[in-house]
């Protein structure tokens, strides 16, 4: 791979991984939101939502970390 190729997928790599961290912030987020629920919500449709957007942003989060290492080892061939 030549310098120009590894210098543009370095810089996918840092763009995954900001990406990456800006899920992050916002399952964080959703995360609060369903841990700050009434007990009367828990169970509820709502409170299932949250849960599957969270675990939909971690499988997110996870397939995201999985590209950025792929990018990293190609680029360290």
């Amino acid at each position: 791979m030549n310098k120009d190729r590894r210098k543009a997928l370095s810089k996918v790599q840092e763009q995954l991984e900001e990406i990456k961290d800006a899920i992050e912030s916002l399952k964080e987020e959703e995360e609060e939101y369903r841990d700050n629920m009434p007990e009367n919500l828990w169970g509820s449709e709502r409170y299932e939502k949250a849960e599957n957007a969270i675990r939909e942003l971690d499988d997110a989060i996870n397939a995201l970390g999985e590209a950025s290492s792929s990018i990293e080892e190609a680029v360290s061939e």
